[in-house]
């Protein structure tokens, strides 16, 4: 089963690697990463994709906690959460096909950051899936020169689970 893990760490040279080396010597991949500082500059937070049994990743939590760096870990999988995706999209497309890019952008909520048809700059943010389909979509209007997508962020619906104690 696919798992988004939140996880507080400390914002410390090498905090990130001991993360990612823990999930990759017990044998898993890492779908998408994301990290990023807190409102608390010392701490940053990672959203991390793998896919596996609930108990083994309840073992892996269990070892992430036990490093030095980690402060909390959620899986937000379990719980009620949201999940998006930012997608960066550059596409050459013909003129005539604007205003049908410009229609499929409205229906999906993305906006034109650059509307050279040449370098035709997109972004858009929702769920992973959603983000597949345009990209599947849009390139029916254009060639696709380069996409770029964060990875999954996620964020618990409930009262936060995942925070700082001081």
């Amino acid at each position: 089963m696919r798992h988004i893990i939140a996880i507080l760490l400390q914002n410390e040279a090498g905090a990130l690697t001991r993360v990612t080396g823990l999930i990759s010597t017990r044998g898993y991949n890492i779908e998408s990463l994301s990290v990023a500082p807190t409102n608390d500059p010392t701490v940053s937070r990672i959203t991390l994709v793998t896919t596996g049994s609930d108990q083994v990743i309840s073992q892996i939590n269990a070892q992430l906690l036990k490093l030095v760096d980690v402060v909390a870990v959620e899986d937000m999988t379990s719980g009620d959460h949201l999940a998006r995706e930012l997608l960066l999209i550059k596409l050459q497309i013909a003129a005539d096909h604007v205003e049908a890019v410009n229609t499929l952008l409205r229906r999906v909520g993305g906006r034109v950051l650059s509307p050279k048809p040449s370098s035709y700059i997109v972004e858009l943010t929702s769920t992973e899936a959603e983000i597949s389909e345009f990209i599947a979509n849009v390139g029916s209007f254009g060639d696709i020169v380069e996409v770029v997508r964060s990875g999954v962020l996620g964020i618990s619906r409930a009262n936060p689970r995942l925070h700082l104690v001081k």
